[in-house]
């Protein structure tokens, strides 16, 4: 008798053995103890190579549903008994903790590709389109070839020599960053530079200074610390210097294009910054996260150039420039905290991963980052300037843009009194994706506006969107 397996067309059609193997197995229609054809029989039935049988055997066997058995054959496996967990006898001790762990919410997480809307307006994420795949995948398979060459142990917490010199070599280049190779320090994206210095910074209870409206995700992270957060307000030239209090220990600011504002601290706010913080002893945490892609203006240096305490920990991430999924960041570290941070590097997770810090290495080195950094400039200053047109244009009646130099995302502030819950969901019935400011004041008084992200939206949608933006808007609030 032949076992019953049909196939739909001719492709993929290990998966649909695997498949049909499983479902026949986990329904109950293949039983425990029940024998399976021999991987030359059964491919010979089914007109298919051996080789695509003795595959989907081996998945199965490492999912535990089939074994085999030394000169009899492959059988199927006996399936546990699913039985209810048991409940603890009392409450645990940790259940406190437990609790606030998971009721905490996670900002900013950027929904599936089922969940997106045609036109994306998101902040942080940017087309696949234009990464350059070609030289990645080179530099991958040089990455490969250094690999396969290592002795298999673990790599420096600190990460690769190779990529912490290409580190800072690039951002010297593009953000006057004082920087060496012994400075820096590998991540897994700039949250975990920010877990990484809280750890070694906050005692419970202790004093961290924050912008009000700023970044979520480090507020939260503090907080999980059990850091007393602070938050300060921001005005047209950045964080309130005179606000900060007394006993403050760590200050995170995002001084070239202010999270989410936009717009970038002046040059006597950054100096009356770091003042208060050699006054203070305080670490400033600066978080430069899409400060790459500058559009007018004379350059503005990083805060750590002008840094003359050794106060200033420089943030960066390669998740705008690249691939969010790639899961690069750095921070550059003053000489006081390079050896601690590198301990927490360790204990955490004991270095980035070898094989993409070598291709990425390889990336900045020859050259590639910068000339992809270049090519979506182009892109970017293009779609920004055409929003930027909308905004002083047809969009004008209800939004306004906050003046930004720099970054991939620009807010557009409420002109007039608009429901902006409202608009976002009857844009989202739209196709549109849309997102208000209001998740990102704390304490102060929440703003009404959008955060009108551009590097995940094509150009020529971005008239299509906001064609239907302009119309909603004619209806929930009109001139």
């Amino acid at each position: 008798m032949e076992l019953h397996i049909t196939f739909q067309g001719r492709k993929d059609l290990g998966e649909q053995l695997y498949r049909q193997l499983f479902d026949a197995i986990e329904n109950g229609r293949l039983a425990m103890g029940t024998q399976l054809p021999p991987t030359r029989l059964l491919a010979m039935q089914l007109g298919v190579s051996r080789k695509t049988v003795a595959d989907a055997y081996s998945r199965l066997t490492y999912d535990n549903l089939l074994s085999g058995q030394v000169g009899r054959g492959t059988f199927v496996n006996a399936r546990p008994v699913c039985t209810p967990p048991i409940q603890p006898a009392s409450p645990l001790a940790s259940a406190a903790v437990v609790a606030l762990w998971r009721d905490m919410p996670m900002p900013l997480s950027h929904a599936s590709a089922q969940g997106r809307a045609r036109y994306e307006f998101i902040g942080g994420a940017s087309l696949k389109s234009q990464f350059p795949f070609d030289a990645w995948r080179r530099c991958t398979l040089y990455a490969l070839r250094q690999f396969t060459r290592a002795r298999g142990l673990h790599g420096d917490p600190q990460g690769l020599p190779e990529l912490r010199e290409a580190v800072a070599r690039h951002i010297g280049f593009a953000r006057g960053v004082r920087a060496s190779g012994d400075s820096v320090l590998i991540t897994n994206g700039a949250q975990q530079a920010l877990d990484l210095v809280a750890r070694v910074l906050i005692e419970p209870g202790c004093t961290v200074v924050m912008e009000d409206p700023g970044y979520p995700p480090a507020r939260l992270l503090f907080s999980a610390q059990r850091a007393n957060v602070v938050d300060v307000p921001v005005d047209d030239q950045g964080l309130r210097v005179d606000v900060i209090p007394d006993g403050t220990r760590l200050i995170y600011v995002t001084p070239s294009h202010q999270f989410p504002l936009g717009m970038p601290m002046s040059l006597a706010r950054r100096q009356a910054l770091l003042a208060r913080a050699a006054e203070l002893g305080a670490i400033i945490l600066e978080d430069d996260y899409d400060s790459e892609f500058r559009y007018q203006g004379p350059p503005t240096d990083s805060l750590q150039s002008l840094d003359p305490y050794g106060l200033v920990v420089y943030i960066g991430s390669f998740s705008k420039t690249l691939l969010p999924e790639l899961r690069l960041g750095y921070a550059v570290l003053p000489a006081a905290l390079v050896q601690a941070v590198r301990v927490a590097k360790q204990l955490s997770d004991w270095h980035t991963p070898t094989l993409s810090q070598w291709a990425l290495a390889k990336f900045i080195s020859e050259g590639e980052l910068l000339k992809h950094v270049r090519r979506c400039f182009d892109v970017y200053s293009t779609r920004r300037q055409r929003i930027l047109q909308r905004l002083e244009g047809d969009l004008a009646p209800w939004l306004k843009a906050v003046p930004a130099t720099a970054g991939y995302h620009l807010t557009a502030l409420c002109q007039r009194d608009i429901d902006v819950a409202l608009l976002v969901t009857v844009a989202r019935q739209a196709d549109i994706g849309l997102y208000p400011i209001t998740p990102f004041f704390a304490h102060q008084p929440a703003q009404q506006g959008l955060l009108l992200g551009f590097g995940a939206i094509d150009l020529l949608d971005i008239d299509v969107a906001l064609d239907r933006v302009r119309d909603i808007l004619l209806q929930l609030a009109p001139c």
